[in-house]
């Protein structure tokens, strides 16, 4: 793959991602956000692995930098699923849903 069929891919996908996302129901947010951090925490497995077998100081840093930006990309989605679900359980004092 080239370069230009590198960039396509990636705009494609984030103009995707972008629709998709925006069509959400606000109700399947919490849910979504559960799942994608499923996801996010195997890309940090896979950034784990790249970094165990680099070879060379470029790939020990993008591979250093991947666990990182992983890292944070699951913990700062658990932290807002959690403040989300915060927002709806009653003995805590929140606002909650409709239901009685």
């Amino acid at each position: 793959m080239n370069l230009y069929e590198a960039l396509f891919v990636a705009v494609l996908s984030a103009f995707l991602g972008y629709e998709v996302i925006s069509r959400v129901p606000v109700l399947l947010h919490t849910p979504l956000m559960s799942g994608s951090n499923f996801v996010h925490g195997i890309v940090l497995v896979g950034a784990l692995i790249a970094l165990a077998v680099a070879q060379g100081p470029l790939q020990q840093t993008i591979g250093f930098l991947a666990v990182v930006m992983g890292a944070l990309n699951v913990t700062g989605g658990y932290a807002v699923t959690e403040r989300i679900l915060a927002m709806f359980d009653r003995s805590k004092g929140g606002k909650g849903g409709s239901a009685p």
